[in-house]
């Protein structure tokens, strides 16, 4: 019942709460980027949802879109802004993804939805994470987020997948405030974020 129903409805409720509460820090956060990027304030991309339906997730834009000479895009570390490391280590980039769940492309807590380039690398078992809707945080972010493996975070969706319930979404949701608060588990190292996921050999 709660995986089917209240889930949702609990996504709604809490979602509309946040949003007004952080209202006046999101306002700060586009006025911040838009000076910083032309009023290019967000970030959107095509991700595999629930059952591999494709949406896009939107968030704040952190970096610039400054190109080498070739016209490549430069590396991550040598475009994001000032303000943008600040945004991303409070993950008060996540923020706008509360849109995607008012519009039921993601729950608050589910397996992160990462890329469709992923998807032919996937074992049969990980491709099982599309099962329930994306989240913005899940059983993996709060067991190490970015600083554990490939499998390790996988193994963890499957888990969340097996073994979702109202209880393991409370303990989700408040491990994932004191990770925000601690800025724990962000990044790999503080100069390299996860690294793009190659398959399982």
């Amino acid at each position: 019942m709660y995986r089917l129903f209240f889930k949702r409805i609990l996504d709604i409720l809490i979602s509309i709460i946040v949003l007004l509460v952080t209202a006046p820090i999101i306002l700060i956060v586009v006025c911040i980027l838009g000076f910083q990027n032309n009023w290019n304030v967000f970030f959107f991309q095509e991700r595999p949802g629930f059952h591999q339906k494709a949406f896009k997730i939107i968030k704040f834009k952190t970096m610039t879109d400054s190109k080498d000479d070739n016209g490549n895009l430069l590396h991550d570390n040598r475009r994001i802004t000032s303000a943008g490391k600040i945004i991303r280590r409070l993950s008060i980039d996540e923020l706008p993804q509360l849109l995607n769940v008012l519009k039921g492309d993601m729950s608050l807590i589910g397996p992160r939805p990462l890329l469709f380039k992923y998807i032919p690398l996937y074992s049969s078992n990980q491709l099982r994470r599309h099962d329930v809707r994306p989240g913005i945080t899940g059983w993996a972010q709060v067991n190490g987020r970015n600083s554990i493996s490939w499998k390790q975070k996988f193994d963890y969706d499957i888990f969340y997948v097996d073994n979702l319930s109202m209880m393991i979404d409370i303990k989700i949701l408040w491990l994932t405030f004191i990770k925000v608060i601690r800025t724990e588990g962000v990044n790999q190292s503080l100069d390299r974020p996860m690294q793009p996921f190659n398959g399982n050999n």
